[in-house]
């Protein structure tokens, strides 16, 4: 695959995903995003495949910067998740023991 056809699927991505999560209501947002995280899982496994393909020193520049957004990006996945489940705990301090 030659640079021009990656730069066109990463293109055809971007603007697919940008047009889909702009449909989805901001009430659904979270727990759409919190729901997928496997999703982010794939991309770090993608972006360390690609790494692992890079020849020269800029495509393993690059690679690198993907693992790490990707790594990031799964890592606030889950922060978002654990915040989200947070807000339906129940608090314990004003309940009367028996």
């Amino acid at each position: 695959m030659d640079g021009f056809t990656a730069l066109y699927i990463f293109m055809l991505a971007a603007f697919t995903g940008y047009e889909v999560i702009s449909k989805v209501p901001v009430i659904l947002h979270t727990p759409l995003m919190s729901g997928s995280n496997f999703v982010h899982g794939i991309v770090l496994v993608g972006a360390m495949v690609a790494l692992g393909q890079a020849d020269t020193g800029t495509e393993m520049f690059i690679g690198f910067i993907a693992v790490l957004l990707a790594a990031g990006n799964a890592v606030g996945g889950y922060v978002v998740t654990e915040r989200m489940l947070g807000m339906f705990k129940t608090s314990q301090k004003g309940a009367s023991k028996a």
